[in-house]
């Protein structure tokens, strides 16, 4: 979907819907965004997003954070290819992330960690989907660290302590605006894992 409203291939409200929330939760998170904006930004029927999602707002940020989850879930999977070494492989995903923050003036964070901060502790559906993207990603890493010969319980320990740095990062980053705290992280992961 592009950046004006217009829908995405096939035009299906759903993922318009889907796609202009995840947009809107990642610059300004879950209470900042309102159902008005979400219908503007997807260029679909308001009408419509109640078909699709009965439950409102909250409906559509779990399918919404999913959708995120499961986007750079992919990313993640795909910069640490296992022909890289693991710690040139973090550098990339951090440089990557870095990157993204930058070009996006600091408004673009997490989109599940700016949710999940505001959301989580009252709403079960948003919790639930936090958790769930979470351990998918800590996976990934998780798979990472084991196919370089980690065990499997110091595989898991070490996929979060990486995963914890990196959306500590991101946030004193987007405080700061500036990627300082991401390249501090980066380099002390590059000399841990490397």
């Amino acid at each position: 979907m592009s950046s004006t409203g217009e829908r995405g291939a096939g035009g299906s409200s759903r993922a318009a819907f889907i796609e202009a929330t995840a947009a809107l939760l990642r610059r300004q998170g879950y209470h900042g965004t309102g159902v008005n904006e979400i219908v503007a930004r997807s260029g679909a029927p308001k009408g419509s997003l109640y078909f699709h999602f009965p439950g409102g707002k909250e409906e559509l940020a779990v399918a919404a954070m999913a959708h995120s989850g499961e986007q750079l879930r992919h990313a993640i999977s795909g910069i640490l290819a296992p022909e890289i070494a693991l710690g040139e492989a973090l550098g990339r995903l951090i440089d990557s992330l870095a990157f993204g923050l930058e070009r996006s003036g600091y408004e673009n964070g997490c989109p599940i960690a700016t949710a999940t901060l505001e959301t989580a502790p009252g709403s079960e559906p948003v919790r639930t989907a936090a958790d769930a993207v979470f351990t998918s990603w800590i996976q990934v890493l998780a798979e990472r660290f084991a196919a370089s010969g980690l065990g499997r319980e110091a595989s898991s320990r070490r996929a979060t302590l990486v995963l914890a740095a990196i959306e500590g990062a991101l946030i004193l980053a987007r405080a700061r605006r500036e990627v300082g705290p991401l390249t501090a992280v980066r380099d002390e992961l590059v000399q841990l894992l490397g």
